[in-house]
């Protein structure tokens, strides 16, 4: 698949990227969540400069990916557990 340009406008920068076609939709919907964001913590908060909300949002944005990082390994240890468990007790019923 090939690259195509794009030009994507966050905090009312736009940014020129390459990006493959599959990457594109993913790419402009995170820049709309970004801008919907910053829309937000600028009409909630006294803050108007750009670099300031920027900030905020990526540190919401990285502490929502932090917990779910977190979430998963979580989910993914309880998956590990309950696979030794089956496995000891299909162990156990072939020995019969």
């Amino acid at each position: 698949m090939g690259e195509i340009s794009i030009k994507i406008n966050i905090a009312d920068r736009v940014y020129p990227l390459r990006v493959t076609t599959e990457e594109e939709e993913v790419i402009r919907h995170a820049a709309k969540l970004i801008n919907e964001k910053i829309k937000e913590l600028q009409d909630n908060y006294a803050v108007r400069d750009k670099q300031d909300l920027l900030s905020m949002c990526v540190l919401q944005y990285a502490t929502g990916m932090i917990k779910a990082e977190r979430s998963a390994a979580q989910h993914e240890d309880g998956i590990a557990e309950q696979i030794h468990e089956l496995d000891a007790v299909l162990t156990e019923f072939f020995k019969k």
